[in-house]
């Protein structure tokens, strides 16, 4: 007899505890002060933790395999036995050639790592060939199953759905690969059903995106593979992100028992489930409760958007709109928040109760539902903002011609040819947070901490001197974020005491939350740039954080467009430039890293947003005069789908991420004609491995075999904040030594 799904479920939760437990311990096994089995005793507590306040919430059905240690797709291809033959010839054990996959090691560099589509989540992009060997291991699912069940708490265990797997790799044509994948999925089913789990959750949220006939058939065929198994739990195909389009009728030609459809991101999946006739008795899993924004939700508008769902399909249940990985974990550990700004908010265990809520409405008829927040106080408006933003224009967006500035520039800075510099931070040492975490506390007082941040910018500039950089950064000692820092130095936004989120790995953010109109109450920048340029005669860059990046890694106020807040930001930022640039500052780097990772998933959706992007950074930047030079920073590769737009940016130099993806983005700037600056990447900081010399050589040979040497800089991928000393020195050598050889050669 099939088990029923319930009335509600979450798709995923948060994983690295309330205070970042998984992250300590996960790095303090790879420092070997804890060992493999501390590491699982800390994970163990912490999924107990979850299903328990998942339990005791009346969460109907709950998922399990929502654990990782690293990321959710390096799991699946654990669990398919796709590790790279590189890795598997470590001869490492299991989880240590599981976290060489992830950060890589002398021997292997890393699996490439890039953005799990629109969000501020990495994922680790699987490596598919034809020599591949798929082999079931459904160890981890099964154990976790276990130990839920050991806690009286059946769950529903989760992995990448095998289209959206294949979608995600790397590989000529990883798709040729789908009907081995799903066999070996086939054989995970099997082993779940036999241990005597109800329902598995299988994720393909690949089908948001604009997908060709012949991908919406793998989908098709893929799950007419899985349905008709004999001995197979039932099956949840969760997608998220957006309106599924025509996937839905492929899925709906499946014997699949429920299918999750975002009603969020994705509201006209509504209009495509009316439009696809007879459901089957099929469940519809309603996303209605956001899962990546820390706003509550409006219960009497989604229940009214679940009744239309429910008149449907036999069964509804509600859901978040997607995992929960992606908001804080709870709201009540925040002391600090404006109780006029709390009221409005809901993190991961709020949006529980929300979605059980919603889930008793729909079972019960019932609108007995609090009211939605009241609407935002005037105090939240910045009229001289608004008054700005009507006046802009077009000539504010626009700067003179490149040759020309490029010109004026080197008759300022006088750069050798493959100038070399980095992205920025400098590695924050546990003495520079021990010192933050003492002026928050007031135990160190403002001249205290002044006179430390200041000390580390000297130590900074004195290390690139003698390392023999060519344009130097302060390091950025005083900054605990690249978002958060500007986030609580501007009005309209707020910042959290514990709201961390998962990046990637055991990287963790705390994201501002954008409540108001954006001001800028003062220069935010100008006094640690300006004591950083005094200290040499190298010139050293002024470091901001672009508009986009800044709404992206924030959570943004939906009661208006999101282009009008990047302006309102762009304003911002454009004044500290001029502030900069007045001071002396020659150099001004303004990153958006982030830029690819906001691109809408559907190419009808892009240009419009595209517009505004390039739009605000270049409000942002173009008030500067020609011979101040203008950098911008861009990571996580996969940049062919926003080339034009880097293009449109107009900064004068562009560093971009290239180390793990081999500089491919190169030949997509060779076809766009781009004519400006560029500083691919030759450097991973996202692994402690420090690169051969040779192997930079070789990279910037590829480099400059497709961009002149004149234009070419030489930087690493990203910030060496997450990086320690030891590996910055010995690396940055290898970098200033190989521009010289290439120089020279």
């Amino acid at each position: 007899m099939s088990t029923p799904f319930g009335q509600s479920t979450v798709l995923g939760y948060p994983r690295i505890g309330a205070n970042r437990e998984l992250k300590k311990a996960v790095e303090a096994y790879w420092a070997g002060t804890v060992d493999a089995d501390g590491l699982a005793s800390t994970a163990a507590r912490l999924r107990a933790e979850v299903w328990r306040t998942l339990r005791d919430a009346r969460l109907d059905a709950i998922p399990s395999n929502t654990f990782s240690y690293y990321d959710q797709v390096l799991d699946t291809a654990v669990a398919v036995g796709a590790i790279p033959t590189r890795f598997a010839r470590l001869g490492l054990s299991a989880l240590d050639t599981y976290f060489a996959m992830a950060r890589g090691v002398d021997a292997e560099p890393a699996l490439e790592l890039t953005k799990w589509f629109d969000t501020n989540y990495h994922y680790l992009v699987p490596e598919i060939d034809e020599d591949t060997v798929f082999t079931p291991d459904p160890a981890k699912a099964l154990g976790e199953y276990a130990e839920a069940r050991d806690l009286g708490i059946p769950t529903r265990p989760v992995l990448v759905g095998p289209a959206t797997f294949l979608l995600l790799a790397k590989g000529d044509d990883p798709l040729a690969r789908l009907d081995d994948l799903v066999e070996t999925y086939a054989e995970i089913l099997t082993a779940l059903a036999g241990a005597g789990v109800d329902w598995v959750q299988l994720d393909e949220p690949a089908y948001v995106a604009d997908r060709s006939p012949a991908e919406i058939e793998a989908l098709r065929r893929a799950y007419l593979r899985l349905g008709r198994l004999e001995h197979r739990p039932q099956i949840f195909v969760a997608t998220y992100f957006g309106e599924l389009g025509d996937a839905l009728p492929a899925l709906l030609d499946t014997p699949v028992e429920a299918i999750g459809l975002d009603l969020v991101a994705g509201p006209d999946n509504v209009r495509r489930l009316a439009a696809a006739g007879p459901l089957g008795g099929r469940t519809i899993v309603a996303g209605l409760v956001d899962g990546r924004n820390v706003w509550r939700t409006d219960l009497r508008a989604a229940v009214a958007a679940g009744a239309t769902v429910a008149g449907l399909a036999d069964h509804v249940a509600v859901s978040t709109s997607c995992s929960l990985l992606h908001v804080p974990v709870d709201l009540s550990a925040e002391t600090r928040l404006d109780p006029q700004l709390a009221e409005r908010l809901a993190f991961a265990r709020q949006k529980i109760d929300e979605v059980v809520l919603l889930g008793r409405a729909l079972r019960d008829g019932t609108t007995a539902l609090p009211a939605p927040p009241p609407a935002a106080p005037v105090a939240w408006r910045h009229d001289d903002v608004r008054g700005r933003l009507a006046a802009l224009r077009p000539t504010d967006r626009q700067r003179g011609d490149y040759p020309i500035r490029a010109a004026r520039q080197q008759e300022r800075l006088g750069l050798p040819e493959l100038p070399t510099t980095t992205i920025g931070s400098f590695p924050q040492t546990t003495e520079l947070r021990r010192a933050r975490a003492a002026h928050r506390a007031g135990s160190l007082d403002d001249a205290g901490y002044r006179q430390r941040m200041r000390a580390e910018v000297e130590q900074v500039i004195r290390l690139q001197e003698k390392l023999g950089l060519d344009v130097l950064v302060h390091g950025e000692p005083e900054r605990n974020d690249m978002v958060q820092y500007f986030g609580e130095q501007l009005d309209g936004f707020a910042a959290t005491e514990h709201g961390w989120v998962q990046s990637y790995g055991s990287r963790c953010v705390r994201p501002p939350i954008i409540y108001g109109d954006v001001a800028r109450k003062a220069p935010m920048t100008v006094d640690w740039s300006t004591y950083a340029q005094s200290l040499t005669s190298k010139p050293v860059k002024g470091m901001l954080t672009g508009p986009v990046t800044i709404l992206a890694w924030s959570f943004v106020r939906t009661d208006q467009p999101l282009a009008v807040t990047a302006d309102q930001v762009a304003l911002a930022l454009r004044d500290e430039c001029r502030d900069l640039e007045a001071a002396g500052i020659r150099v001004i780097q303004v990153d958006e890293p982030a830029l690819r990772e906001m691109l809408p998933l559907r190419r009808v959706d892009q240009q419009a947003y595209l517009d505004w992007a390039v739009g605000a950074f270049r409000l942002a930047t173009s008030g500067v005069a020609d011979d101040t030079q203008i950098h911008t920073h861009l990571c996580y590769s996969e940049f062919g789908e926003v080339i034009t737009a880097i293009d449109a940016l107009d900064a004068d130099v562009t560093s971009i991420e290239a180390s793990r993806s081999k500089m491919e983005v190169l030949d997509d700037l060779a076809e766009t004609g781009y004519g400006r600056g560029v500083g691919p990447g030759v450097w991973d900081i996202h692994s402690p491995r420090v690169p051969p010399r040779d192997e930079v050589v070789e990279a910037l040979r590829r480099a400059v075999a497709a961009v002149p040497a004149r234009r070419l800089w030489v930087n690493p991928d990203c910030g060496l904040k997450t990086r320690g000393y030891p590996e910055v020195e010995a690396s940055l050598r290898h970098l200033v030594a190989a521009a010289a050889e290439v120089r020279d050669s």
